[in-house]
């Protein structure tokens, strides 16, 4: 549990958290001072707007930040969480620090199912989401679905089998990707820059959309952080302190393929962040997951805006893929991290 101490921590983390959307939502085109940027932003918190006055500021200015820049960065940071916290559920559930959010071929599944949108020209949107996205999630889902049923064996999901079948998935969903870009040349370009990531696209509908399942299944992680903890411990040790292994397994591994579906459908596939914020976060604050959780959403959040604002300055007024930058970004820190505690590791 977070002590009195940790909890000051976290509060501190998340001060910082809103210093850089304050920040990122100055950056652009439009220059925006920092303090008109926090006093628009404000405006629109509750118990806060009462003591803030905009009706001098520009009308242009109010609606840039609050209907262009804040609604992308609200979603780069639901993105980062869901993808943050989905790679502590899966690293934990494979006992492998190299899983990561799309190990069960949800990034394959997710990028078959825009492909296809994408090549048959399907164009209507649902709730605000365009076809694509909507492809991606059924795509993604699919995917996990078929990856679940190979991989079970008289009502169980044996964790390697699981993963080999996520594995294989993906190489054929991939190849069958390559097919298919192979036989629509036209199509490529829209194709790979889709999966490379972005949250160009933004809205206040999006994010309404993807918070939903997010905060929910992020509540379901951070409840069931004692049984995560146990389970580390190994399957016998936890099955003799009375937890139903193989019941939290498909539940919680359930719930962050959905998650991590619900943001790959609005933002393409984003990697590196469900892998690097855990690992960093864990040597920081240990295995912990009680402590764990908190620490990994508010930096997964920080990372995503980070990255998407270095996305969209970076090359102005060309924007770059987000997953660009999260690679170029965490690969060189992985092995930074793995360098310096590989003794740890060891």
């Amino acid at each position: 549990m977070i002590t009195k101490n940790n909890g000051k921590i976290i509060g501190l983390y998340t001060v910082i958290l809103f210093v850089i959307i304050i920040f990122a939502s100055t950056i652009g085109v439009a220059d925006i001072r920092f303090n008109d940027a926090l006093k628009i932003i404000s405006s629109r918190i509750p118990f806060i707007k009462q003591f803030v006055n905009i009706e001098q500021m520009k009308t242009s200015s109010i609606l840039i930040v609050l209907n262009i820049r804040l609604p992308r960065i609200i979603l780069a940071g639901i993105v980062g969480i869901a993808l943050a916290t989905s790679g502590v559920v899966f690293q934990a559930i494979f006992k492998n620090p190299m899983a990561d959010p799309y190990i069960l071929g949800i990034s394959s599944g997710a990028a078959f199912g825009a492909t296809l949108v994408i090549i048959f020209g399907i164009s209507f949107s649902f709730l605000g989401l365009s076809m694509i996205s909507i492809g991606a999630f059924l795509g993604a889902m699919g995917t996990t679905f078929l990856v679940y049923n190979i991989a079970r064996l008289n009502n169980r999901t044996p964790v390697i089998t699981l993963l080999l079948s996520g594995i294989a998935i993906s190489f054929f969903l991939s190849a069958f990707i390559n097919l298919l870009m192979t036989m629509n040349n036209d199509q490529v370009e829209k194709i790979v820059f889709w999966t490379m990531g972005s949250v160009s696209s933004a809205s206040w509908k999006s994010v309404a959309i993807s918070i939903i399942p997010v905060v929910s299944g992020v509540s379901i992680f951070v409840f069931f952080s004692k049984e995560l903890n146990v389970i580390l411990m190994g399957e016998e040790t936890a099955q003799n302190l009375g937890i139903d292994v193989e019941t939290i397994r498909k539940l919680l591994l359930g719930v962050a393929s959905i998650v991590s579906a619900a943001v790959v459908a609005v933002s393409g596939i984003i990697g590196f962040v469900g892998l690097i914020v855990p690992h960093a976060m864990r040597m920081i604050v240990g295995p912990d997951h009680k402590r764990l959780f908190p620490y990994t959403i508010i930096s997964g959040a920080i990372f995503m805006i980070i990255a998407d604002t270095i996305s969209r300055i970076a090359l102005n007024p060309t924007e770059i893929p987000i997953g660009v930058i999260t690679s170029l970004i965490g690969a060189p820190y992985f092995i930074f991290l793995l360098v310096k505690n590989k003794k740890i590791l060891s």
